[in-house]
């Protein structure tokens, strides 16, 4: 078993994947208590011009970065793979370059557009416009430092290295945006800031500066790579340096506009419910929603272990070992994030009364998209996965389909129901943004999520929490689903492919 598990790649997926969920659970949490910080910290007309400022923020990044999320993942292990090293210098460059000139251009326009954006998100709160603006140029500051960081950290990603993702995004930015966070809830308390109305830009001051030392370290680190594996001696000729930054783009063009797409799907709900319906039903839309988070830094920390590896497997075109890497790492994913979707479904009432009282109203939002959740993640990592057999402009038609569900949906509903309307347009956009391209990889590639591991996985997460608290009451139900659960996963160790945990251990 440990043979198969290191033929496959599993015990490296494991290893990088173990890593990365430590530090995408350490990066949820301190993103939850961020969450309810700002939103303890602040009205709610505040809190939601603070989220509505951040998604703004997230968004102009995501465009700035020019999709080279994947092709810098892509291109390294292909390259490598088949023994063309001397062009990684001339990948990194093309896919490098492009994203400091955009981000630079992208921060300059979000600098001068923040008063109309304000406006637009807080037309139902005139008071909050002028802080709201204040906010939005505080953050454009840093915006580039954003996407310049995801782009390096991308690209140590490419050369299989996780750790400067983990050490660097993980855990020193969400530690510090923690830190400084709280420090600016402690100020605004004590010299009743927030009067004075230069609270939100404390705010936003004290979430974006992390990016800054982060920035420098991921630098340093994609240079270390870099110089460790560049063949002694060996040059590259024009011709080869241009038809990289040819395939690089036709590669990467597709996914630009997909990935920009991808982020509208998470933020763009944000600025339409401040837009249609209030800075207020945008902070409970927000809150309520917060647990998706968590969800989808579990699936980025699997995900990110098995791209180059996926990569590798399908460029060299092993699709057993491919189909191998998926499936596991798909159970791997229902296992961690489904007994959090039907916790949060259970206890949705306690989760929102963490916030204040006046989030409570965000249950049925919670329970909504909880589920949606639970059909994303029984999918695993579909769009990676298409993506990485180079069905790119395929992987971007399915992201604007659910873009134009979830804007669509979200246009008719939230003047009527608010945060609930825009619930349900994420909701579809989720299910189709993972339905449609399941479809295709299973009919292009011959590959599936649905292995013996998904199986398992989701018939325990079903059995311990969602029939037994049925049977046993919402008190006693969770209490007694976890210890059964754990029973249940050694139990399961070996479909459930824990092996390369442990083994991994005892290598060590």
């Amino acid at each position: 078993m440990t043979d198969l598990l290191e033929k496959n790649g599993t015990k490296a997926v494991a290893r990088g994947g173990l890593a990365n969920m430590v530090g995408s659970a350490l990066a949820g949490g301190t993103g939850f208590a961020v969450t309810w910080i700002v939103a303890r910290s602040l009205g709610p007309d505040q809190a939601g011009a603070f989220f509505a400022s951040t998604a703004a923020f997230v968004l102009a990044g995501g465009l700035a970065k020019l999709g080279t999320q994947t092709g810098l993942v892509y291109w390294p292990a292909r390259l490598r793979a088949t023994g063309r090293t001397e062009l990684l210098g001339a990948c990194l460059r093309t896919g490098l370059a492009p994203v400091i000139g955009m981000s630079l251009l992208l921060a300059a326009g979000m600098w001068l557009a923040a008063p109309a954006i304000a406006r637009t998100t807080a037309h139902q709160a005139a008071a909050a416009v002028g802080t709201h603006t204040a906010g939005l140029r505080v953050l454009a500051l840093f915006m580039p430092l954003q996407a310049l960081t995801d782009a390096l950290l991308t690209a140590t990603r490419g050369y299989r290295a996780m750790r400067p993702t983990v050490l660097y995004d993980r855990i020193l930015r969400s530690a510090l945006q923690l830190l400084l966070v709280a420090a600016a809830g402690v100020a605004a308390l004590w010299t009743a800031a927030s009067l004075a109305g230069s609270v939100l830009p404390m705010f936003a001051f004290a979430w974006a500066v992390p990016y800054l030392p982060v920035t420098v370290l991921s630098a340093y680190a994609i240079r270390k790579l870099y110089l460790a594996s560049k063949p002694p001696g060996v040059t590259t000729r024009r011709v080869e340096r241009r038809g990289m930054r040819r395939d690089f783009w036709r590669f990467t063009g597709p996914r630009a506009l997909a990935s920009v797409a991808q982020l509208a799907l998470q933020r763009v709900d944000v600025l339409l419910v401040a837009a249609l319906g209030g800075l207020t039903p945008a902070a409970v839309y927000a809150v309520a929603g917060r647990f998706v988070v968590l969800i989808q830094f579990a699936n980025q920390g699997i995900s990110q272990s098995v791209q180059p590896r996926l990569a590798e497997a399908l460029a060299t075109g092993d699709r057993e070992r491919a189909n191998h890497l998926y499936q596991t790492a798909t159970g791997w994913l229902v296992l961690v994030t489904w007994p959090i979707n039907l916790l949060v479904i259970q206890l949705a009432p306690l989760y929102l009364r963490l916030f204040g009282a006046g989030y409570t109203a965000g249950r049925t939002v919670v329970v909504i998209l909880a589920s949606a959740m639970l059909v994303a993640t029984g999918c695993g990592m579909v769009d990676m996965v298409l993506a990485m057999a180079g069905r790119t402009s395929w992987n971007l038609v399915n992201v604007l389909i659910a873009l134009g569900v979830t804007i669509g949906l979200d246009v008719l509903l939230i003047p009527r129901f608010g945060a609930l309307g825009a619930a349900i347009g994420l909701a579809g956009a989720m299910v189709a943004n993972n339905v449609l391209p399941l479809i295709q990889v299973g009919r292009v590639a011959r590959l599936h999520p649905f292995g013996r591991g998904t199986r398992a996985a989701a018939l325990l997460s079903l059995a311990c929490f969602g029939a037994l608290p049925l049977l046993a009451g919402p008190v006693a139900g969770p209490a007694l689903a976890v210890p059964a659960f754990l029973a249940g996963v050694w139990l399961l160790r070996g479909p459930l492919a824990l092996e390369a945990f442990t083994s991994q251990r005892r290598s060590r």
